[in-house]
């Protein structure tokens, strides 16, 4: 039966549910609150000819992408030009660096110039995390975990000693790896999924295929380009967007949304779906009608927060490449910092994006784009003299690195970010930058449900829910919750 359906913020997931409820023969309607659609995904254009992608920046899981045109008709080259990026990222180290090339074949050679054996073990790896990323991508995150008995298959009955749902990632890379540059290397993408290696499940190997294995590319003209192929699919379908619009409340009686108010108007719908801040929609509903009290959620552990700079540098950059990670202090102390003191870390790593080197059109020419991001943990205090400080930082190691002298005289644009931006843009819980933590506890039918308990018609999709953080995650997370809509 065709539905009148309000979906709440225009990010990856609300995208996603758009287009496949409208594909269904829904009357969808989009409400963002901001002046353009992509959530943490936007981008901005400054007057000295600069184009920064404010979130996303790596391009993984690229069949997860594919995947969502090709359930439309269309292919990924049918909107933007992607470009597979070699050396995938460069990892510094206190001593030296390390490339990583985009075919498995050289990075063998890298891992045993590193250490004997590791060549052949870093097959094995992956051979494994292959089986994780075929089983976990298209059996576990497409469940809506309503409850366990969705998981009793003989596929995953079949897969569950092989999955290592109950070893900690770190564990599990030190079977495989001696070497601590090395072990840092694989644990290093798990970072965002918002605990120590030592919390996460070796599940999440995963990651490493979804990366290392199936490469790293780049959207030509930004990530934006994702959400804006995104929108254009949902608006094909008949999704109707709307911006500068912010939701004042959800209305509800009888068991069931009847309303919402936006910028002091009422409209009503047959159903609402929120790929908003899960926490924040919650706040919009009378107490009775809320699936979690300020308890649960204190309780719960959130992914990073992050302190980001935008940098416009009025001349090339060398030896830099389009992914940095600068790792020359050790990983578990700014870990600590994160997730068990809640403090600046006073040793930080950080990542560098230079996009401009890979992308003429985001930077003048003989300038470069540069985005700077630093993990920290959420609701510290982010005065912009804290901000200043770490800039510094980050720009010393950057100079090191480089041979430049004095990079900060060569800044013509600047803007930063931190916790309180992401609280404020996107009433993100505790500033959070990447949704609920992917630990054992908060896994799959642990996580924060996708269906209100109380209101039959309310519905929740994101990097809170399942299947969790991170762009190709967002993107399921909106189909499952377009599925359930089209079940009732």
């Amino acid at each position: 039966m065709k539905k009148k359906i309000a979906v709440i913020g225009a990010g990856f997931s609300g995208l996603s549910a758009a287009a496949y409820l409208a594909q269904a023969g829904h009357d969808v309607h989009v409400f963002e609150k901001h002046d353009r659609p992509g959530g943490r995904a936007r981008q901005f254009t400054t007057g000295q000819g600069y184009i920064f992608d404010m979130g996303p920046s790596w391009y993984w899981m690229p069949d997860i992408m594919d995947g969502f045109f090709a359930d439309f008709g269309y292919k990924t080259t049918d909107f933007f030009e992607l470009v597979p990026l070699n050396p995938q990222f460069q990892m510094i180290f206190a001593e030296d660096k390390i490339s990583i090339p985009d075919r498995i074949e050289e990075l063998k050679i890298v891992f045993e110039e590193i250490e004997k054996g590791a060549g052949r073990q870093l097959e094995k790896f992956m051979h494994s995390a292959k089986f994780k990323y075929e089983v976990g991508m298209q059996d576990f995150v497409n469940k809506p975990c309503h409850s366990w008995t969705e998981f009793i298959s003989i596929q995953i009955a079949k897969s569950a000693l092989r999955l290592d749902l109950l070893t900690n990632f770190r564990s599990y890379v030190s079977r495989y790896f001696k070497s601590d540059k090395l072990r840092t290397l694989m644990e290093f993408p798990v970072i965002f999924l918002g605990a120590s290696p030592k919390n996460i499940p070796a599940l999440y190997s995963l990651m490493n295929y979804g990366g290392y294995a199936l490469g790293t590319y780049y959207p030509m003209g930004g990530f934006y380009e994702l959400v804006l192929a995104m929108k254009k699919i949902a608006e094909k379908q008949g999704a109707n967007f709307y911006f500068n619009k912010t939701i004042e409340s959800i209305d509800a009686q009888d068991c069931e949304v009847k309303s919402l108010i936006i910028n002091g108007q009422k409209y009503e719908y047959d159903a609402v779906i929120a790929s908003s801040d899960y926490h924040h929609t919650e706040t919009l509903l009378k107490r009775e009608y809320r699936n979690y009290d300020d308890n649960y959620w204190k309780k719960k552990m959130f992914a990073p927060s992050s302190l980001i700079f935008y940098l416009g540098i009025n001349e090339t950059i060398p030896n830099l490449k389009h992914h940095t990670l600068f790792f020359e202090n050790e990983l578990d102390e700014h870990i600590d910092c994160i997730y068990k003191d809640k403090k600046w870390p006073e040793k930080p790593l950080f990542y560098a994006c230079c996009p401009s080197k890979t992308d003429g059109n985001v930077a003048p020419k003989g300038k470069e784009n540069l985005f700077l991001l630093m993990p920290l943990a959420t609701g510290i205090n982010d005065e912009e003299p804290m901000r200043e400080k770490y800039l510094s930082e980050m720009l010393s190691r950057i100079e090191r690195l480089t041979g430049l002298c004095n990079l900060q005289s060569k800044i013509e644009y600047k803007k930063s970010y931190c916790v309180s931006d992401f609280l404020s843009d996107y009433n993100a819980y505790g500033g959070n930058a990447y949704g609920l933590a992917n630990t054992l506890g908060q896994t799959a039918v642990l996580k924060p449900k996708i269906r209100n308990k109380k209101l039959k018609n309310l519905f929740y999709t994101g990097q809170i829910t399942v299947p969790g953080p991170g762009v190709p995650p967002s993107i399921i997370s909106g189909k499952i919750v377009a599925n359930e809509i089209n079940k009732n």
